[in-house]
């Protein structure tokens, strides 16, 4: 990560904490690694996301339904799953500086430094011929280029052979044959390569002697497909369809890091898509899309967003990508889409001796349903828009402010009652007016300071609007309302407030842009 990030980074953290959106967990205790609590904003925020994810999802499409499965299940999911024998990450130590990193990550950084290479070269040729520049053909063509990437190949043919097939002593090799450096040590002084479990576990009975190993689950997608034969059945459900879910997972990630990037306790919004076998590409692709689309839909650049292609499939998988995002420390993973085949549910009827299958009426036959699936973490996703919300702006008075552009239907508080000063009736006439609002949005009553101070407040927590009661309101029935983004101040009567104010903040225009 470069120095510039890193304190964009720092600044977003800060101010995640200065402001209410998230604070380290057990911070009077010294804080608890990896683990970390939502404020009073932050969780405003988070459930926003919820919403938007959650209307996307069971609310645009008749055939998605959602449910709510348990933290805790039988031990024998996860052996079915395939976690017990094969949920873990390779784990590599530099000896200098005692430091644990996963190996696979190591070389993938180790890919994208050569990656900004090949964007260094391209720029410059860019800059260099201007618009008669072809980006394709150059990537074609020019020698260096063509260099660069090569050894990108050969060291992503390398890796997922590593994964694949789970060799350690050659996935060493790789990283000492790249000469890739320890970060903080700047030394090559690597240990072996191990594999460590990730998964939680605990004992449920009365008394230790009697009771059962039983896992926090790592994952929310075992609790739908154990459940598919319930929604199948109670719910009528006709493929293709999908069920959703949102819930916490637990990962006892070794190496955590990047704030709430990587967390042992984190949140998932997963849907599991069920259709017929062999229609399983076709439903890959159109999830893949409507999924992107859903992220553009929230107004950042696109250049934000890329697609990459799993180098190594999971056990279940046919097909798997990531859609990754522009964070402060680089591109990293978002959301993963996947083909899961039929795996899980015949895995299911394996382990649970139940017959879990699909009565097709229209082929008088049972199968086994294939499975798309759609998979974010909440946590990453609320960084993403904390990360790309936050501005530091200069102003044409020379003066600075700290903004938070955030999606006007994802902000916490949609909109700020401000009196121009407690006394002379202003502040019985602002709460009132609040008194209105509150049942159609979240309002926040702000009275201290100057006014000045309480539109930078309200900036830096990502209200759009900020309405004042003055002196005029008392005789004329109008507030000056103030927008966010550009800094506008207009008069309007206060029965206009709550049209105003509607159109803007509704998340329903958002959605009519998935349609």
């Amino acid at each position: 990560m470069s120095a510039k990030n890193e304190d964009s980074l720092k600044n977003i953290i800060s101010h995640a904490k200065e402001y209410g959106f998230v604070f380290q967990s057990s911070e009077i205790y010294d804080g608890l690694s990896a683990v970390y609590d939502y404020g009073q904003l932050g969780s405003g925020l988070k459930n926003n996301i919820k919403e938007y994810w959650w209307k996307a999802m069971t609310q645009l499409h008749e055939n998605i339904v959602g449910i709510d499965s348990a933290i805790f299940m039988h031990p024998t999911v996860w052996k079915a799953s395939g976690h017990v024998d094969a949920f873990s990450d390779p784990l590599i130590d530099n000896k200098d500086s005692k430091k644990r990193y996963r190996a696979d990550v190591l070389v993938e950084d180790y890919m994208a430094k050569i990656e900004g290479k090949v964007n260094k070269e391209i720029k410059k040729a860019e800059k260099r011929f201007g618009d008669a520049f072809n980006e394709a053909e150059y990537r074609k063509t020019n020698g260096r280029v063509l260099g660069y990437l090569e050894k990108i190949n050969t060291i992503e043919t390398e890796l997922k052979t590593c994964l694949e097939e789970n060799d350690n002593n050659r996935f060493k090799k790789l990283i000492e044959d790249l000469e890739i450096a320890c970060p903080v040590s700047g030394s090559r002084n690597w240990t072996d390569v191990r594999q460590f479990n990730l998964m939680f576990n605990t004992e449920m009975g009365a008394v230790a002697e009697g009771a059962s190993t039983v896992y926090l689950r790592p994952e929310t997608a075992q609790g739908i497909f154990v459940n598919f034969l319930n929604v199948y059945k109670t719910g009528r459900m006709k493929l293709p369809f999908g069920i959703a879910q949102i819930g916490k997972a637990f990962r006892n990630e070794i190496v955590a890091r990047q704030f709430i990037f990587r967390m042992r306790e984190f949140e998932q919004m997963e849907m599991q898509f069920f259709v017929k076998p062999g229609e399983d590409k076709k439903w890959y692709d159109y999830w893949k899309q409507n999924r992107i689309n859903w992220h553009n839909a929230l107004g950042f650049s696109e250049n934000d967003y890329r697609f990459h292609d799993h180098i190594k499939l999971a056990h279940y998988a046919n097909a798997a990508c990531d859609i990754e995002f522009n964070f402060p420390f680089g591109f990293k993973e978002l959301e993963g889409i996947h083909s899961r085949t039929d795996f899980d549910l015949k895995s299911h009827e394996e382990h649970s001796g139940k017959k879990i299958q699909y009565f097709d009426s229209e082929e008088n036959r049972n199968y086994t349903p294939y499975v798309v699936e759609t998979s974010i973490g909440l946590d990453r996703m609320f960084l993403s828009i904390l990360s790309k919300s936050y501005q530091n702006e200069k102003l044409e008075d020379g003066s600075e402010r700290v903004v938070l552009k955030l999606p006007h239907f994802l902000a916490p508080i949609k909109l700020a009652v401000l009196p121009l000063v407690k006394k002379d009736g202003l502040a019985e006439k602002a709460r009132e007016i609040m008194n209105n609002l509150k049942f159609d949005f979240t309002c926040q009553y702000d009275a201290k300071d100057s006014i000045g101070k309480r539109y930078r407040r309200q900036d830096a927590i990502g209200t759009p609007f900020c309405i004042t009661i003055d002196h005029d309101t008392l005789n004329d029935n109008q507030v000056t309302i103030r927008n966010r983004d550009t800094m506008q101040q207009e008069r309007i009567s206060i029965d206009e407030i709550n049209n105003v104010v509607s159109k803007a903040v509704d998340i329903k225009e958002t959605l009519k842009k998935l349609n």
